[in-house]
C-alpha cells in the first residue's frame, strides 16, 4: 500500500527524471509556437466580439466603426511584436520584462512589470478558459448550465497536462493549436472565394437589432466609446509577452529561435484576428450583453436576444453554410485552443516565478522543479488563483474581459522603456559604425513601441477602470508590496546569518535533560543516548501532573538504580509545557554562556493516523523549545512495529533535487540544492 500514491503520481505525471536530462525537454519552434503563442492566437475568438460588444453600448450605428478600431489594434499588435523581437535577442535567461525593467530602470520597477505580469498570467487562464466553455457551449448546448464546473475540470486537466513536463505538453499542444489555425485560415479563404463568387453572406444575427444604453453620441462619449472598444480589442495583443519569459525553453540559438517565432506569432495573428473581424463585419454578425449596455432585440417578436453564438462560431456558420464539416471544426477547434491558450500562462508563470524567487521576491520553493523538471509549485500556484477567479466570476468572458489587458500593458511599456535605456548605455561604449546603426534601429523601434504601448495603457485604465480593472488596480500594489517583504524578509535573515568571530566559540557547559513520563523502552533509549553525548551534567525531568503517577514513577525509578537523578516539576495547573520552559530559563538565567540540550523520546509509527494518537504533547513542546535561545532539542526515535511496513521503501525524488544554475554574479551557493531554505 505504502507504494500507491508514488505509483499514482507516476500515472498522472509520468516517470520522473533526472536533472541531467532537462536539455531534452528544450523545444523547437515549430513546437514553441502553439506552446508560448497559443494565448495570443485564440485571442481571434473573443478579441472581435469584445470589439463589437464594446460598440454596441452606442446603437446599431457603431459597428461602422468596427474596420478602423480593428486596424488600430492590428498596429498596435505589429508594433509590440516588432519590440519583443529586440527583447529576445538581447536578455535571453527567461526573465523577460522582468529582467528588462530591473537591469535597466531599478529594482522596484522590476517589481512592478513582475507584479503585473503575474496578475495577468492568472487573467489569462481564467478567461481563456471561460470562453473556451462559452464557445464549447454553442456546440454543446447541454453545457451551458454547467460552465463553471467545465471551466474548472479544464484548468485541473492543464494542470496535470503541465505537470508531466515541458516538452510533453507541448507536443500534445501542437496539434490542436496547429488546426486551429488551419481550421480559422480555410474558414477565412473559402469565405473570401464565396463573396468573390457572388454569394450573399449574412450571419444568423444579421436581421437582429443592437440597441445600446448610450445612444445620441457625439463628441467626448463618442470618442469615449470609440476608445473603450479599442481597448477591449486590445485583448488580442496578450500573450505576446510570454515568448521572453519563455525564452530559455527555446533551442539554441536561443535569441534568434525566439525572434523567428514572435514574427510567425504576429504574422498569424494579424491575418487571423483581422479576417475574423473583416468577415464579422461583412456578414453583419452581431453580439450583445446587457451588463456591458447593448442589446439583441428581435424585431419580429420586440424580445431580447440572449443565446447568441460567439461572434467567431457565427462567422464559421455563414461561411461554411454549404459543409456542415467545415462549422463544427472551427467550433471545436476554437473551443479547444481557448482552452489549451490557458497552457501559455502555465508556460510563463512559473518561469517568472522561478525568477523571482531565484531574487528573492517570491519564496524560494518557486525556484525548485519537480519530478518532470517542471517548476510545480508555480504550476499549482496559478491553477489555484484562476480556478478561484473562474468561480468567482461565474466563468463569465464579458464580467473578467474589464480586469484584463492592464496588467499586460504595464508590462509592455515598462519594458520597452527600459530597452531604450538599454540601447543608449550600449551605444555609448560601441565604436563600430555598423553594430551602432543596428543598436539605433532597435532603440527607435522600442521606442516607438514604449510611446504607442503607453497611450494603450493609458486608454484601458481611464475606460476600463469602473468596469472592473479597479480590481486589478488594487491587486497590483498588493503583490508589489507583498514581494518587496518577501524580500526584505530574506535580506534581513542573510545579514543575521553572516558568520562572526564569535559564533565559533564553544559553550561553556552543556546541561543535558531527558523529558521522561513513564519508564518504558523509549525512555531507556532517550538515557542511553544521552549519556553517550557525555554532556556537562545530565537529569532527567518529569511533570507532576498527577501527584500518585508522580510518586510511583520515583519509586520505579529508585527501584531500577538508573543512573541518572530524576527531577519532578511541580504542576498545580496540570500543565506540562509551562513548568519545563520555565525550568529550563532557569538553568540559562543562571549560566548565560551554557547550552541546554533537551533529549525527547518520539515514536515513529506507520500510518498517519497513528501520528494523531503520539508525541502531541512532545510536538508542542518542542514548538516552544525552539524559540528558545542557547536551547538545542534532540529527538530520539523508537519504531514502533507498524513502522516495519515502511522499511526498505524506495524514497522518490523529492521536491527541490532540481534547481537552475546560479545568475551571474550571484553569491556562493545562490541556487544550489543546498541553498533552498
Amino acid at each position: 500500500m505504502s507504494k500507491v500514491p508514488d505509483l499514482t503520481k507516476r500515472l498522472l505525471l509520468g516517470r520522473a527524471l533526472s536533472s541531467s536530462q532537462q536539455h531534452e525537454q528544450l523545444l523547437k519552434k515549430r513546437i514553441a509556437l502553439p506552446v508560448f503563442a497559443s494565448d495570443a492566437l485564440s485571442s481571434v475568438a473573443y478579441a472581435p466580439q469584445e470589439i463589437l460588444l464594446a460598440l454596441g453600448a452606442g446603437g446599431l450605428v457603431m459597428y461602422h466603426y468596427t474596420p478602423w478600431v480593428a486596424a488600430a489594434v492590428v498596429v498596435i499588435l505589429l508594433t509590440v511584436v516588432a519590440s519583443y523581437r529586440q527583447n529576445v535577442r538581447a536578455y535571453q535567461s527567461g526573465g523577460g520584462d522582468f529582467e528588462v525593467a530591473t537591469t535597466n530602470l531599478g529594482g522596484n520597477w522590476g517589481v512592478v512589470v513582475a507584479s503585473a505580469l503575474l496578475v495577468d498570467y492568472v487573467m489569462t487562464v481564467a478567461v481563456s478558459v471561460s470562453s473556451g466553455v462559452e464557445n464549447l457551449g454553442a456546440l454543446l448546448k447541454f453545457m451551458q448550465p454547467h460552465e463553471v464546473g467545465v471551466a474548472i475540470v479544464i484548468v485541473v486537466l492543464l494542470t496535470l497536462g503541465n505537470l508531466r513536463g515541458l516538452k510533453e505538453a507541448g507536443v500534445a499542444f501542437a496539434i490542436p493549436t496547429y488546426l486551429f489555425m488551419f481550421a480559422v485560415l480555410s474558414m477565412l479563404a473559402w469565405g473570401l472565394v464565396r463573396l468573390v463568387a457572388g454569394t450573399d453572406l449574412q450571419a444568423e444575427t444579421a436581421h437582429y437589432q443592437v440597441r445600446g444604453d448610450e445612444t445620441d453620441l457625439a463628441g467626448f462619449a463618442l470618442v469615449f466609446l470609440l476608445l473603450r472598444a479599442f481597448s477591449s480589442g486590445c485583448a488580442a495583443l496578450t500573450g505576446v509577452e510570454a515568448i521572453s519569459n519563455g525564452v530559455p525553453a527555446f533551442r539554441k540559438p536561443k535569441g534568434e529561435n525566439a525572434a523567428t517565432t514572435l514574427l510567425a506569432l504576429g504574422v498569424v495573428a494579424m491575418t487571423m484576428f483581422g479576417g475574423v473581424t473583416a468577415f464579422a463585419y461583412i456578414t453583419d454578425a452581431k453580439f450583445a450583453e446587457p451588463d456591458q449596455g447593448s442589446h439583441l432585440i428581435d424585431p419580429a417578436t420586440g424580445k431580447a436576444v440572449t443565446d447568441a453564438d460567439p461572434v467567431i462560431a457565427q462567422v464559421a456558420h455563414t461561411v461554411f453554410s454549404n459543409f456542415s464539416p467545415g462549422f463544427a471544426l472551427v467550433t471545436a477547434m476554437t473551443a479547444l485552443i481557448l482552452f489549451l491558450a490557458a497552457n501559455t500562462a502555465f508556460n510563463g508563470f512559473p518561469v517568472l516565478g522561478s525568477v523571482l524567487a531565484q531574487n528573492r521576491f517570491l519564496p524560494r520553493q518557486l525556484h525548485t522543479r519537480g519530478d518532470r523538471l517542471a517548476f510545480s509549485n508555480g504550476i499549482i500556484i496559478l491553477a489555484t488563483m484562476a480556478g478561484l477567479l473562474i468561480y468567482a466570476y461565474d466563468a463569465s468572458v464579458s464580467r473578467l474581459i474589464p480586469l484584463y489587458t492592464v496588467g499586460v500593458f504595464v508590462s509592455f511599456t515598462v519594458s520597452q522603456v527600459g530597452m531604450v535605456r538599454h540601447w543608449n548605455r550600449l551605444l555609448a561604449a560601441e565604436t563600430d559604425a555598423a553594430r551602432r546603426r543596428r543598436m539605433k534601429t532597435s532603440r527607435g523601434i522600442n521606442a516607438f513601441g514604449a510611446t504607442l504601448t503607453g497611450i494603450v495603457l493609458v486608454v484601458v485604465l481611464i475606460t476600463k477602470f469602473a468596469l472592473g480593472a479597479y480590481i486589478v488596480c488594487i491587486a497590483m500594489p498588493l503583490l508589489f508590496l507583498l514581494m518587496k517583504a518577501i524580500r526584505k524578509h530574506y535580506d534581513r535573515v542573510a545579514a543575521e546569518l553572516v558568520p562572526s568571530g564569535e559564533d565559533v566559540a564553544l559553550p561553556a557547559r552543556n546541561h543535558g535533560i531527558v523529558l521522561v513520563s513513564t519508564i518504558h523502552k523509549p525512555t531507556l533509549r532517550a538515557l542511553a543516548y544521552a549519556r553517550a553525548t557525555r554532556p556537562s551534567t545530565l537529569e532527567a525531568v518529569t511533570v507532576a501532573v498527577d501527584a500518585q503517577e508522580s510518586q510511583r514513577l520515583q519509586d520505579e525509578w529508585d527501584a531500577l538504580d538508573i543512573p541518572v537523578p530524576l527531577k519532578i516539576l511541580d504542576s498545580p495547573y496540570r500543565e506540562i509545557t509551562r513548568p519545563v520552559l520555565s525550568y529550563v530559563k532557569s538553568i540559562r538565567r543562571k549560566s548565560p554562556r551554557d547550552v541546554v540540550t533537551v533529549f525527547i523520546p518520539e515514536y515513529v509509527v506507520g500510518h498517519w493516523w497513528e501520528q494523531l494518537l503520539h508525541n502531541q504533547s512532545a510536538l508542542r513542546l518542542k514548538g516552544r523549545l525552539l524559540f528558545q535561545p542557547g536551547v538545542m532539542v534532540t529527538s530520539v526515535a523508537w519504531q514502533l512495529h507498524s513502522s516495519d511496513r515502511l522499511k526498505g521503501r524506495i524514497e522518490p525524488p523529492g521536491p527541490g533535487s532540481s534547481r537552475r544554475p546560479p545568475r551571474a554574479g550571484a553569491p556562493p551557493g545562490a541556487g544550489s540544492v543546498s541553498d533552498r531554505d
